[in-house]
This record gives structure tokens, sequence and C-alpha cells, in this order.
């Protein structure tokens, strides 16, 4: 079988980012662009080489990827130049598919059919027809077969009227690679090493380059600042919105839902305006998640609400359960069947059991709570003593009056309950009212302060 390789070029600095990163490590949903083209790359290449320059560690730092052979092009001299960095670690019996760093949405379909061209021609190149090709060099066609490419800068009149142009991606048999880029000058108006020349290169040599004409813009459209960034993150956003309803899931809006991460869900799922999903998140049956929620790295079972401005974080929310609205629900959060959790209550590192409450106001932190156990109003764990912190255990049935603190460690027990506006440090026992308060004072004289 023969073997493929990509060829990344990912060397540019990436100047009207204006940014510290280097071009290839600006985000596109939960990506970096690099990232995005390694993810297709690594599925279809046996081996990716990456050719770095500006910002060359702080690339290979973020990536991470021992599986990558990264290779320095010390100089920025084209195209052409940066490709022959790669291809001494190339055996000339497989296939090279040059891709770019920050061309992020290439489809792997698209690049199966280029590579499947190239095994069958030996040279394949992937081009696109815009409505305003300017900037981009013009496939040159004679009888229909590609004869050369025509960068922008070096096309007469006539060329420029082309609309079909080249996107720089393609799949060449490495042999025939190597041999033509041996042969390269910088003969142009760029003064650098076109890769583009090697298909007239090709032509001359008896070679019918094969073709594969996307569709899709977007698949071939590269990033050179923020204002490009930001349309095509809007349009991974739309295709993915896109797939998901295909798939079954109910969007309110789908201008208005972004998926940085990956969706899973079960039927009848339904997700309101400027929901942000992160990380891997996964939806049972009939859930709905209301507008203006945030949630990373979450399961959430069947038949749950979230409600609106509500944020969850590494959390598993359990069948029936609700969430919101402006809940905030931290990592190690296990929240039980049918349990409520509402307005402007956080949930940190807890496990809230089945069909209890904490309705409003609340903090719960470090806790393991029991069933149908009810929370009031104001109520908080005390798990921080400045230096540790500590387990608060509520057994199954308590009852937690308003505005009560309990001070970590402590146990309330089975079916216990805890008078409003107390103070808990000792164990509360099972089926018994504790409370600590002061004794209320009353003063007859007293008269309000009046306004000055």
């Amino acid at each position: 079988m023969t073997q493929i390789h990509g060829i990344i070029l990912a060397a540019g600095k990436g100047t009207r980012m204006n940014s510290t990163k280097p071009k290839v490590l600006q985000t596109l949903s939960d990506k970096t662009l690099l990232g995005h083209v390694l993810a297709q790359a690594q599925q279809l290449c046996s081996q990716v080489h990456v050719v770095y320059g500006f910002g060359g560690e702080q690339v290979q730092q973020t990536i991470n990827d021992d599986s990558i052979n990264w290779v320095e092009q010390a100089e920025q001299l084209g195209t052409g130049h940066a490709v022959q960095q790669a291809m001494p670690s190339i055996d000339d019996d497989s296939i090279s598919l040059v891709l770019y760093g920050d061309v992020p949405l290439i489809e792997q379909s698209t690049l199966n059919d280029l590579i499947t061209q190239a095994q069958h021609s030996g040279v394949a190149l992937l081009s696109v027809v815009l409505e305003n090709p300017t900037g981009y060099g013009r496939i040159i066609r004679q009888n229909n077969q590609i004869q050369a490419i025509v960068e922008q800068k070096d096309a007469n009149d006539k060329q420029l009227t082309i609309c079909e142009v080249n996107t720089g991606i393609m799949a060449v048999n490495s042999g025939l690679l190597k041999t033509y880029l041996n042969g390269l000058d910088s003969n142009n108006a760029q003064g650098e090493l076109y890769l583009t020349d090697i298909i007239a290169m090709a032509v001359n040599d008896g070679k019918t380059i094969s073709s594969v004409i996307t569709d899709n813009e977007f698949e071939v459209a590269g990033v050179n600042d923020k204002v490009q960034l930001a349309e095509l993150e809007r349009t991974f956003q739309k295709n993915q919105a896109t797939k998901f309803m295909q798939q079954g899931l109910g969007l309110k809006d789908p201008a208005r839902f972004d998926c940085r991460g990956s969706l899973n869900f079960g039927q009848d799922c339904e997700i309101d305006v400027n929901v942000v999903i992160e990380g891997e998140v996964t939806l049972g049956n009939n859930t709905t998640i209301a507008p203006n929620c945030i949630i990373k790295n979450t399961t959430i079972g069947n038949d749950v609400s979230i409600l609106p401005n509500s944020v969850i974080e590494n959390a598993n929310i359990g069948d029936g359960a609700s969430i919101g609205p402006f809940a905030r629900i931290r990592p190690e959060a296990n929240i039980g069947e049918n349990a409520k959790i509402g307005n402007f209550v956080e949930v940190k590192k807890s496990t809230i059991g089945k069909g209890s409450k904490v309705s409003h106001l609340s903090y719960v932190g470090d806790t393991t709570m029991g069933e149908n156990v009810n929370i009031g109003a104001g109520v908080i764990t005390c798990n921080y003593d400045g230096a540790n912190k500590h387990q608060t255990v509520i057994g199954d049935g308590a009852f937690i009056g308003s505005d009560s603190q309990l001070v970590a460690p402590v146990s309330v027990g089975k079916n216990a309950t805890i008078g409003a506006g107390s103070t808990i440090t000792t164990d509360a026992p099972d089926e018994q009212l504790s409370l600590s308060r002061a004794k209320q004072r009353l003063f007859s004289n007293w008269k309000r302060p009046v306004k000055k």
C-alpha cells in the first residue's frame, strides 16, 4: 500500500494578526488553525511533516505531538523552498500531500479524492472557482487540461480574467516532486521558489495533471487576519449547526449557537440561543437548554432542564434534574435524578442526592448530600479553613433552614432539621432539631436614624 506523507507548511509569521502568537496558533473553535489541519492529515497520512519558521519553538510546544516530524525553514524563500525542507525524510515511492497550516477547514473526503487522483496520474491539484479571484494564482487550461499556474503578479490581462484558482493544496508522487523541486528557480515577481511552478514542469515532462475542484470555498479559505478568522469561525459553526439539525437536534437559531468541542445528543433535545458547548458534552433524550448557557465537559441525562444563564463544567447531571437559572455547577459535581439546583446556586465537588433541592442563593462545596434533602435560601457549606478543604455530609431527608452555615468537617444526620440562621460546628444527630442562635433582644427606647 502506497504511503502518504503529509507536508504542512506552517512557517509564516502572520503579521496582520497583530499577535505574539504565530498565525497557525490562532484558534478557531476549540483548536489552533494548525490543529485543525493536523486532525485531517493524521487520519490520512502514515507520517506528517510540519515545516515551521517564525515562533517554531512555541508552535512545537503548543502542539506537543511527538509523532510529527518537525522541519525548520530558516529562511522564507517561498513555498517550493518550504516543501524542499521536508523531502529528505520522504521515500520516493510515496505520495506527498501538501497542506497549509492556515487553511483549517479542508475536508477529509476532498483530500481522499486528491490522493486517489495522484496515485493514478502522479500529480493532482485542488482548485476552486471564485467570483472574485483577485490575489490568487490562476489555473491555465488547454483543451480542459491543466497546463500551468500563473501567480497574480505574473499574470497578463487575459489570464487575470480566469476564475479558477489554485488552492496550493496538491498530492504528488514524492519521487517526481523531488525532481521538480530541484528544478525550480526564483525568476518571478516575488523572487521566490514557487511550488506552483512544478505544474508546468510536469506538463513539459508529459504528465497529465489530475484535477479536483471543490464546490466549497470555505474548505480552501486561508486566514490572514482576525476578520478572516472570525468569518471562518462563523462558517465552521454554521456547518456544525446544520449537521446537528440534520441529525435531529433542535436549535432555536443556528446563527446563535457555538459548539467548540464535541456534542452528542439523544432524541428531542432543544437548545435555545447563545449557548456555548465546550469540550465533550453529552445530552440524553428530551433535554432542553435555555438561552445564554455555557456547558463544558459534562454529561447530562434524560428529561433535564438547564435554565437560562447557567454555567456547567466537568459535571454529571442526572435524569429529570433542573439546573438554574443563573446556576454555576463547577467541576466534580454530581447532580442526582430529579434534583433541583436553583437560581444563584453554586455547587463544587459535591454529590447532590436524588430528589434533593438547593433552590436559591446557596453555596455547596466538598459535600455529600443524600436523597430528598431540602436546602433553604442562603445556606453555605464552610468548607475552607484558610489552609485546607473539609467535607460536609448531609443525610437523607435532612432540612437545612435558610441562612445557615455548616462549618466543615461536619455531618447532618438523616431527617435532621437545622433551624434557620444557625451556624453548625458539631454533628447534628438524626431526626432532631439543631439550633444555634443568640437570644433575641428588644430595645424599646431605640429610634431609627433620620436623614439630615
